[in-house]
């Protein structure tokens, strides 16, 4: 049986979120206001869902009424 994880995401979901590059989240993920990943496995690092939508909100990537979408995603 695989865990519900869909609370996280990896560097992929996080361009896709932003409409960026990979490249560009690379960038990103090593500004000191990234949120931390919660771990770094194999495939890379992972993140909270819900972190990186409050910090995409807080940083002006991503409008408030996005984050109620990751609200439906995480449930």
């Amino acid at each position: 049986m695989i865990p519900d994880v869909h609370h996280l995401i990896g560097a992929a979901e996080i361009g896709k979120l932003f409409g960026v590059s990979r490249q560009r989240v690379q960038q990103l993920v090593h500004r000191p206001d990234f949120p931390a990943p919660t771990a770094d496995l194999a495939m890379g690092k992972v993140w909270e869902s819900a972190d990186v939508h409050r910090w995409g909100i807080s940083v002006g990537r991503l409008a408030p009424k996005e984050n109620d979408r990751s609200e439906d995603v995480e449930d």
